[in-house]
């Protein structure tokens, strides 16, 4: 807790192509080493790849995909008399966002195809129609959240 003046947040800068902060953020997630341009190569191919197989916008894709894969919930851990109870809070918006970017990105590594482009293209498509492992991942933390319901009275 500062003792001073709380320091203001500061939004960021939109990306080159498409001006918008969400795919900033997320080029700036997919970043190895400093690499920003190769990580939006990256992207801007994903998306260019979805824009050829799916009729509508790509950015549209990628930000349903992202809205599709933020969850709502997760547990946390609270000890309460030498027992450790994971207690299911809110998630405010800006951790939704970062959590479901970097599902995404786990999500996309993880696949079996051929480039991160392809792989990326290929979740976001399926995090758009509310299928894949991005999506799973959410309903995994809601099922957790939910199951230790009964621990949501230690949440403070």
């Amino acid at each position: 807790m500062p003792r001073r003046k709380i320091s203001p947040r500061r939004d960021g800068f939109g990306d080159a192509k498409y001006n918008n902060k969400l795919v900033s953020k997320f080029i700036n997630c997919l970043m190895y080493d400093g690499k920003k341009s190769v990580a939006s190569q990256r992207l801007y191919e994903a998306l260019n790849i979805l824009a050829e197989k799916h009729g509508e916008g790509a950015l549209n894709l990628f930000k349903t995909a992202i809205e599709n894969v933020k969850p709502l919930l997760e547990v946390k851990s609270r000890r309460v008399g030498g027992a450790t109870y994971q207690v299911p809070v809110e998630i405010n918006p800006e951790r939704q966002i970062s959590l479901a970017i970097r599902w995404l990105i786990d999500a996309s590594r993880a696949r079996k195809e051929k480039g991160i482009s392809e792989k990326l293209a290929a979740e976001f498509l399926e995090a758009s129609k509310n299928t894949g492992t991005a999506i799973k991942k959410k309903e995994d933390t809601h099922k957790m959240a939910e199951a230790n319901q009964a621990f949501a009275h230690y949440r403070w």
